[in-house]
């Protein structure tokens, strides 16, 4: 059994009780950016187990009567088709993915934002035409020159001035995005400068779960937040306004200590004067108080920084760009002392490619037992390592075939044939499909499919670059998968993913 290191039940409380509290505080309107993801916030959950991955969703339900929500996208990641590798979908298609999420959670979207907006960015337009079309009110919001540091030029009607005014209609307006860098906290103080031109008093909050404010900046928890974030040239820091004004040690990130000038000019020019004293005092995130494990937390923090470091040097065999990446974790890795054999996984999959001379797969599974696969004329390394890990799940012995040959043939000629597919072995995704189908009239089968729930949480590593089809359904059952920059032939085209 998975071990617990955060108490969610705490932490929805206190959070709740935090934001309630804030909104108060401002008497009006209050701008509530939400840093990282609002729901499905798979890194948070793996770095502090026991966090569910919706656990801010459900808080934000307790709000709902008084919640309107603000989609913020920056148009350069569209023009880009920017990814969400969790997910495996684009950004701008997240967006819409969120808004049916949002809805059926009877939570009202009232309109989204298209940040670093250009008219010649065809895709930002060609976006905003579908997002109208589908009836959403859509903004824009354009690049600022000096930015964040010309604060003069900022806050004036040619800086947050120029941007287009967000009719909103609820005293709590989360300001939330598909990823990083999508321009939310600029959004919202956009929005106050707008605002109080009008005579409407409102106020700014931020809700950002990493680095988490009151842990050491050493920290595991807060150096997988830089490794998670290391295409971004973001840098975990010391708090120096929260330093100086309370003589306290507080964790924050550079960009924020970067605009807290900013937000400070703004609110002395709109009310006279700041509400904060440090970037720190603008959170209301209560993660920190919520950890009941820490050594749990550290460990699972660690195991997520080797992933992200796979994660990257697959990326860069792949053709992307992102040596500083790969280096910036590599560094990380080095400070915590940590080695890719850290990952349970990973020395006994190169064990079994180098025992049989094919690429191979281990996956650890949940009492803590590695089962691997290695590649044959019938199954690639995960399809074999799957079959494997359902009949150790199910007490099948290893001899017993789950899937007869004469069954997989036919579909080896489908694919080979019909379909012109050069590979013949099966992916993951026809095994479980002949394992459905077999499952009919074969009680073995059936007994193997019936443990396939179990996989949730399950790491698993490869000696070989996965197959597109491959990625999707680990991620589809829960799988946390990761890959030597390998690739299993050596042609010079690969499907991208």
């Amino acid at each position: 059994m998975d071990k617990i290191g955060f108490d969610s039940k705490k932490y929805l409380t206190m959070q709740s009780e935090c934001i309630d509290k804030r909104i108060k505080e401002f008497g009006g309107k209050l701008y509530l950016e939400f840093g990282g993801k609002l729901f499905d916030d798979f890194h948070a959950s793996r770095v502090l187990p026991g966090f569910a991955p919706d656990n801010k969703i459900i808080m934000l339900q307790e709000l709902k009567d008084k919640a309107e929500i603000v989609i913020v996208i920056n148009s350069n990641d569209i023009a880009a088709n920017k990814l969400r590798a969790d997910l495996g979908i684009t950004y701008d298609e997240d967006v819409l993915r969120l808004i049916d999420v949002f809805r059926s959670k009877d939570l009202y979207v009232g309109s989204v934002v298209l940040s670093q907006f250009d008219e010649k960015n065809v895709k930002a337009i060609a976006f905003k035409h579908r997002l109208e079309k589908l009836g959403l009110k859509v903004y824009r919001h354009y690049h600022i020159d000096g930015y964040p540091h010309n604060i003069s030029h900022i806050v004036s009607d040619e800086g947050y001035g120029k941007n287009e005014y967000i009719e909103t209609t609820k005293q709590l307006v989360v300001i939330t995005a598909p990823g990083p860098g999508s321009g939310k906290m600029a959004t919202c103080l956009s929005q106050l400068y707008h605002d109080y031109k009008r005579g409407i008093k409102a106020g700014y909050a931020k809700y950002e779960t990493f680095p988490v404010w009151n842990l050491p900046l050493d920290h595991p928890v807060n150096i997988a937040y830089e490794a998670a974030t290391a295409d971004l040239n973001d840098v975990n820091m010391i708090d120096p306004y929260h330093l100086s004004s309370y003589g306290k040690v507080a964790v924050n990130y550079n960009r924020d200590i970067e605009i807290f000038p900013v937000l400070n000019a703004l609110f002395e020019k709109l009310m006279g004067h700041s509400p904060y004293k440090s970037p720190t005092d603008m959170g209301v995130n209560m993660a920190g108080y919520a950890i009941c494990d820490d050594e749990v937390c550290c460990e699972a923090s660690k195991q997520e920084i080797i992933r992200r470091y796979y994660k990257a040097i697959v990326a860069q065999r792949r053709g992307k760009n992102n040596d500083v990446e790969v280096g910036k974790i590599a560094l990380i890795m080095d400070k915590l002392g940590l080695t890719t054999e850290y990952r349970h996984v990973v020395t006994p999959a190169l064990e079994c490619e180098k025992r049989t001379g094919t690429p191979a797969a281990a996956i650890e599974l949940p009492d803590g037992k590695i089962i691997t696969g290695k590649t044959s004329s019938l199954f690639g390394c995960s399809s074999a390592m799957l079959l494997n890990a359902l009949k150790e799940l199910a007490h099948i012995d290893d001899d017993i075939n789950l899937l007869s040959p004469i069954a997989i043939e036919p579909i080896q000629e489908l694919k080979t044939g019909l379909l012109g597919s050069r590979n013949p072995r099966l992916h993951t995704d026809e095994v479980l499909i002949a394992l459905s189908i077999s499952a009919a009239t074969n009680d073995v089968a059936k007994k193997a499919l019936k443990q396939v729930r179990k996989l949730q949480g399950c790491q698993v590593h490869t000696t070989v670059i996965l197959s597109p089809v491959d990625e999707t359904i680990f991620r589809k059952l829960g799988v946390e998968v990761t890959s030597e920059p390998i690739y299993s032939t050596k042609q010079l085209y690969h499907k991208a993913k």
